[in-house]
């Protein structure tokens, strides 16, 4: 398809005709020095797509092609005219139209499940929420929206991603690269983790055995909160403890307690999980853990007990790739976010356990 487009497209320079179509997410639009849209700021003419409604196939060329002959016609004899081609969007103008759009084809291009709820409803929904519903989509509303964030954050980053897809869906011309800022994982502050004594410590004053077993699974094994809920809990039962994650944030996986010994101390192949309805997605899963976290006021998130695994492997040695393996991301990840929490107390021990020295 892309050959016949190129071969088209050069017919049509050759003819002097001054309008080319482009490819974007199989379907087929205009691109030409245009005026203004009715909506836009601007005064000069510009470069801008029209979106013709039309996929990329063999018959969509052709009617790509008669769209770019009137277009260029009525370009040369100065009838072209921006009411023709956003007709077909007055329907959906508003912030949340396009929102709404936007919602289906994200879930027409990939299954609905509970993980793909999770990302929509953490990064898309969560950022759409920042424009107002029910004002006219332009790229105005959407800058403003995201000079209201805070700069060089993940929040800031997350919004100008999905302002960017949104943007491009509603055909709205959107250059956000500079916007983004430079925010990583590792722009994040090294945080101050709980050390193993103190995960003993606090585990021992939860009374519920429910929560107990929680607390000592994210502990052991490095889980994500809402990963908890989502485990294979006959693979506990045999020594060493090997734990099966059936789902999660980046899907299952294998992952081996570290400390062994807690697997046995706190008896974790005898699981008692909190009663909570089935189907629930990750977020309300996960935010379950956090809210107990927090009504019993405990010194650290559920997610420093998973940070603290981390630091722990690397201390006891465990090869960086298998670590990161049985986290359930990739190598980058591991180092970029993880290595920050070592620190010299970490490196000591690491020194100490290499040279067999007290």
């Amino acid at each position: 398809m892309k050959a016949k487009l190129d071969q088209l497209n050069t017919e049509l320079k050759a003819a002097k005709i001054r309008v080319a179509i482009n490819l974007r997410n199989d379907r087929l639009y205009l691109r030409a020095t245009l005026p203004p849209k009715p909506d836009s700021n601007k005064t000069e003419w510009h470069q801008q797509e029209i979106a013709i409604g039309v996929y990329a196939n063999p018959a969509g060329l052709k009617r790509a092609k008669i769209a770019a002959l009137e277009v260029s016609s009525e370009i040369a004899m100065g009838q072209f005219s921006w009411d023709k081609y956003l007709s077909k969007a007055s329907k959906r103008q508003t912030v949340a139209d396009w929102a709404a759009e936007f919602e289906a084809r994200y879930f027409q291009e990939r299954s609905r499940t509970p993980k793909t709820e999770t990302t929509w409803q953490k990064d898309y929904a969560i950022s759409l929420r920042k424009l107002p519903a029910e004002k006219p989509l332009t790229a105005e509303v959407l800058l403003e929206a995201i000079a209201q964030t805070e700069p060089d954050t993940r929040t800031r980053k997350r919004v100008c991603m999905v302002f960017g897809q949104l943007a491009k869906l509603a055909g709205i011309e959107l250059k956000l690269d500079r916007l983004r800022g430079s925010y990583s994982p590792r722009a994040v502050q090294p945080r101050d983790l709980p050390s193993d004594q103190l995960i003993v410590e606090w585990r021992d004053q939860i009374e519920d055995p429910a929560w107990q077993w929680v607390y000592g699974m994210l502990a052991t094994y490095g889980l994500r909160n809402h990963e908890v809920f989502l485990l294979d809990l006959e693979s506990l039962k045999e020594p060493p403890g090997a734990l099966t994650v059936l789902d999660g944030k980046t899907g299952g996986g294998r992952v081996y307690p570290f400390l062994p010994e807690w697997w046995e101390l706190w008896n974790l192949a005898d699981a008692k999980v909190p009663n909570i309805l089935p189907g629930k997605d990750h977020s309300t899963l996960g935010m379950r853990v956090t809210k107990y976290f927090a009504r019993h006021n405990f010194p650290f998130t559920p997610y420093a007990l998973r940070h603290a695994w981390a630091v722990r492997t690397a201390v006891l040695g465990l090869d960086p790739s298998i670590a990161a393996k049985m986290m359930r991301h990739d190598l980058t990840v591991h180092f970029s976010t993880y290595h920050q929490f070592l620190d010299d107390n970490h490196m000591l021990a690491a020194w100490k356990k290499t040279n067999q020295r007290t």
